[in-house]
């Protein structure tokens, strides 16, 4: 009797063996099944390896969930926004809509809506903020994947995964995290329009980046140039098509950017909030200026805004990516990525034009090229959280590159795939592989000698890097002069060991520390603005569920028990756009670290007062919140106090509207005084806290004319009370 065995499973040319593929019933437990184990074609490893990394990306960011403290300035908009739809619409701190935050309204729109559905609350805010960091890496994986493999996707989505100032600020309610995955959105249509020479995902692409253009302005067109590159270059039709077709998808771009700006500024002045961050309460303004080319410039001006922030991330230069504040947020895989990206576009140099590798190495090559220029010599407001932008182009040329560098290492050619008469020439890059490996261990080496002596998690990482990385480099070489495969694959791994040891650390440092809501980072202070600890807000009255009910605690500041605004303990320094810095202080306020005072607005004093007049001089406290609710007299504002930092604390611990008349830094011109005693004569406002000194013309006119009328409350410094009968 005969036995028939079954075929053996395909060998791919790397040696992975792939699963047979089950009959095609096309039925819903299929379509299960291949979601848990991966297509027929994929490695038997690669699924479960996938999930595996989704599932330590959604535990880094979203690991005690309850000391995530967020950044109270979008907390207060959020929550303004479940309170008024039209605060809602416009992304205003106030549900009275008297002023906007400094950005587009689209991650305030997905947090809104997570809060107007589950309530208002820590992780309703967090809970998109988690999705979309998961779902970027989810995204990478499958767009490295197409072109490159399963090796080079899970390579990419671990070192997404790891890449210590992407875990902090996704653990935050900054909107960075949303603007890299719609980012992410439009690189995959535009892979897709290329690959396939269609129209419709190149408008998808367009209409992806416009959104992201709403949820961050100008920092979502970083990228264009190299779609466009890509496009023009690499799409599988012929040139007019090509041009015709990029004409289409820059209208959609145009489209589906500009509409909320072109609706707002139509809307008149007197009919919605002052635009937050402008000088002549436009939106346009705000594009081209505070959140244009004023993080590029600095210029104080329509077109910059101040620029007082490039300290945050260190002096403005090519090296800015690798100093003290940033080197350990994001360059480990720098070198790396750098020597991938000029290797692989030298071994595809002679591949037809539509080649897809070489299209994905373009694309990625410029996402990541873009990126660094831009934030390394801006010269404009930059807070290190900014470069988690910059993290996929690295991610994808690190699994991307690595595998390229690998096969020709191996092989003499990464080309593998095509046809010896159109391979393009080595030209040596096959020795690129453990020149990177060495570079990129080197420098982590390099990166967690500045921290040493900052924790047993840091030396051990620096040990791993080290011995990893010569391990690898030294059994790259052996195996090569010997032709021993089985070690070329084990330095391999080892290689990815060392390049991920100190990422891993600081990844794991953001994920279990409080961090600052305001200006999050990763990893152990080393002299820069921002790092650990820092101010949230406490459950407003009223929030998640009504007065006095539990469902939904508010983004908690140190996660310790503290009440809102509490400096936390071992608190690092926090900043604000305007420049100011300190541990755990804002404005003028100061506060000792460790101080057990509670119910402070802010990040205050020790006594329980924090800065927010006019001039930042005067101070707001728990006990002058609870005063302004008492007597609050059927006002809609609660009070007016000088900045976004004051109010947006004030509304998260009362729960009541509250004026900001100065924006982020207190310049902004939204509170004339003809405004002003509109809202008092009308009964809107009642209070207003006002400092001994005026900033600007408008405010100093508004200080005199508020102590000149109103009248003190004699408890609380700085505080005055307006009626009708006080304007004249």
């Amino acid at each position: 009797m005969t036995t028939l065995a079954p075929p053996p499973a395909p060998v791919r040319e790397d040696g992975a063996r792939h699963r047979s593929a089950p009959p095609a019933d096309g039925g819903l437990a299929s379509r299960a099944r291949r979601l848990f184990t991966g297509a027929p074609e994929d490695p038997r490893w690669a699924r479960p390896t996938l999930w595996a990394i989704l599932v330590l990306a959604t535990a880094l960011y979203a690991w005690n969930l309850s000391s995530i403290t967020g950044n109270t300035f979008y907390d207060a908009a959020v929550y303004s926004g479940t309170k008024s739809w039209k605060a809602f619409f416009f992304g205003a701190l106030d549900a009275g809509s008297f002023i906007t935050v400094d950005k587009p309204p689209f991650a305030l729109w997905v947090m809104g809506l997570s809060a107007r559905a589950f309530g208002y609350g820590t992780w309703q805010l967090m809970l998109p903020m988690v999705a979309v960091g998961t779902g970027s890496v989810a995204l990478l994986y499958r767009l490295v994947k197409r072109d490159f493999g399963a090796v080079a996707a899970t390579i990419s989505a671990l070192a997404l995964t790891l890449t210590p100032i992407t875990v902090a600020i996704t653990r935050d309610t900054n909107p960075d995290p949303i603007l890299v995955f719609l980012m992410l959105l439009g690189a995959a249509a535009l892979l897709k329009s290329v690959r396939t020479g269609r129209l419709m995902p190149l408008v998808w692409s367009g209409v992806a980046i416009g959104f992201a253009f709403n949820t961050k302005m100008m920092q979502a067109y970083v990228v264009l140039p190299a779609f466009f590159l890509v496009y023009l270059w690499a799409a599988n039709a012929s040139l007019g098509k090509r041009i015709r077709n990029l004409a289409v998808g820059t209208v959609a771009l145009i489209v589906s950017s500009a509409w909320w700006m072109v609706v707002v500024d139509l809307i008149p002045a007197s009919s919605r909030p002052y635009i937050g961050g402008s000088t002549d309460n436009t939106v346009w303004d705000l594009v081209i200026g505070y959140n244009g080319f004023g993080r590029i410039f600095g210029a104080s001006s329509s077109v910059g805004s101040q620029g007082n922030g490039a300290s945050f991330g260190g002096e403005a230069g090519l090296y800015r990516m690798f100093n003290d504040t940033m080197g350990g947020q994001i360059s480990w895989l720098i070198p790396f990525a750098a020597i991938a990206l000029v290797a692989g576009l030298v071994l595809r140099g002679l591949a037809p034009r539509t080649d897809a590798r070489r299209a994905a190495l373009m694309l990625w090559g410029g996402w990541f090229v873009l990126h660094y220029l831009t934030f390394a010599l801006a010269e404009g407001t930059f807070h290190p959280y900014y470069v988690t932008a910059m993290a996929p182009g690295i991610a994808a040329l690190t699994g991307a590159g690595g595998v390229m560098l690998y096969n020709a290492f191996r092989n003499g050619s990464a080309a593998v795939e095509v046809p010896p008469t159109e391979r393009s020439r080595d030209w040596g890059m096959g020795w690129a592989l453990p020149a990177a490996v060495a570079a990129s261990s080197v420098w982590a080496v390099v990166l967690l000698q500045r921290v040493s002596g900052s924790g047993t998690l840091y030396t051990v990482a620096e040990v791993v890097a080290g011995v990893a990385g010569a391990a690898s480099v030294i059994g790259l070489l052996i195996a090569r002069f010997s032709k021993r495969q089985r070690l070329m694959g084990v330095a391999a791994l080892a290689a990815v060991v060392a390049l991920l040891a100190g990422p891993a650390a600081y990844s794991a440092s953001a994920a279990t520390s409080s961090t600052n809501g305001t200006n999050p980072t990763a990893g152990p202070s080393t002299g820069g603005m921002g790092g650990m600890g820092g101010g949230g807000g406490q459950r407003p009255s009223g929030a998640g569920g009504g007065p006095g009910t539990n469902s939904g605690d508010a983004p908690s500041g140190s996660g310790d028990g503290q009440e809102m605004g509490q400096p936390p303990s071992n608190s690092g320094d926090s900043t604000d756009d305007s420049g100011s810095t300190g541990s755990g202080t804002t404005e003028s306020g100061t506060a000792e670290s460790g101080s057990t005072e509670s119910g402070t607005t802010e990040s205050g004093s020790a006594d329980g007062r924090t800065g927010g007049g006019m001039d930042g001089g005067t101070q707001v406290s728990s006990a002058m919140i609870t005063y302004l609710k008492k007597n609050q007299d059927g006002a809609g504002w609660l009070v007016a106090v000088a900045t976004d930092q004051t109010a947006s604390s004030i509304i998260l611990e009362s729960g009541e509207p509250v004026i900001s008349m100065g924006g982020w830094s207190g310049s902004d011109n939204a509170m004339t005084l003809a405004k002003l005693k509109s809202l008092v004569k009308a009964g809107k406002l009642h209070y207003i806290v006002v400092g001994d000194s005026g900033q600007g013309s408008s405010n100093s006119e508004i200080s005199t004319w508020v102590k000149a009328n109103g009248t003190a409350v004699s408890d609380y410094s700085g505080l005055y009370r307006l009626d009708a009968s006080d304007v004249g």
